[in-house]
């Protein structure tokens, strides 16, 4: 790899723990913090969607133009994210009327298209190969769909199927656990393995979000939204300062470079 693709590259953090750790605490804020916006201040699912929509769209041009890695404007990204995946599931499942296992599989199919296009246009997919304005905007368009697709997979889990949000809550996780024991112990991709995690957190946050703030009545604990939402979002920052943020290396950098 030349030298400005890779500082290029290290833009975005190395997936350590401390990267699973910030993902899963930001997709819960998205989920809280969406929940917020739409329901609790009642603005809608259209107008919420708008909203993070343009504040993600803002954060993506100043992700893409940055020098270097900025933690507080990566995770600022990708909280951004979560927040308008959330917003755009929900309205694509409630407003729309097609329901969770609709919204999933239109997603889903958004999400692979994109995966797709970037593989076509690269012959990768690793986050390795983030080395331009044109890859990095592959990359969050797909983190983008797979936010999205989280957050309608973990609704339906939570509602169409009876386990409710602990039960979903406890099956993404087992999944991610199937994920971590795959990656220490086979040699399958790990591109494949960083997308599949990347996208069993999302449902796992959604889960944990809806669990703390729906009524005691749908299986949740009634928490304030905005409380949840203050006190996640501190969480995430005291993570920012405390663990160890840095550009680095990711799965599948060694077989990418050149």
């Amino acid at each position: 790899m030349t030298g400005a693709v890779e500082r290029y590259a290290n833009k975005i953090p190395e997936v350590t723990l401390a990267f699973w750790i910030i993902k899963i605490a930001a997709t819960t804020l998205g989920e809280t913090g969406g929940d917020t916006v739409t329901m609790t201040l009642n603005w809608g699912y259209i107008v919420g969607t708008a909203l993070f929509l343009s504040l993600l769209v803002a954060f993506v041009i100043l992700q893409i133009a940055a020098k270097k890695f900025y933690p507080f404007l990566y995770w600022a990204t990708i909280v951004a994210s979560t927040t308008a995946g959330t917003t755009m599931a929900d309205f694509a499942d409630r407003s729309l009327g097609i329901g969770y296992a609709g919204g999933s599989s239109v997603l889903f199919v958004c999400l692979i298209a994109t995966l797709g296009a970037w593989y076509w246009s690269l012959g990768s997919i690793s986050v390795a190969t983030v080395s331009t304005p044109k890859v990095e905007a592959f990359y969050w368009v797909a983190i983008t769909f797979s936010q999205t697709l989280g957050t309608a997979l973990g609704d339906w889990t939570a509602d169409d199927t009876g386990l409710g949000y602990e039960g979903g809550a406890l099956v993404f996780a087992a999944g991610l656990a199937v994920l971590a024991a795959t990656y220490f112990l086979t040699n399958v991709s790990r591109v494949v393995l960083f997308w599949a995690a990347f996208i069993l957190t999302r449902p796992l946050g959604a889960t944990v979000g809806d669990f703390l703030d729906k009524p005691v009545s749908d299986g949740g604990l009634a928490l304030s939204r905005p409380i949840a939402s203050t006190v996640i979002g501190a969480f995430i920052i005291a993570c920012i300062l405390i663990l160890p943020q840095r550009a680095g290396r990711y799965p599948g950098q060694s077989e990418t470079a050149s």
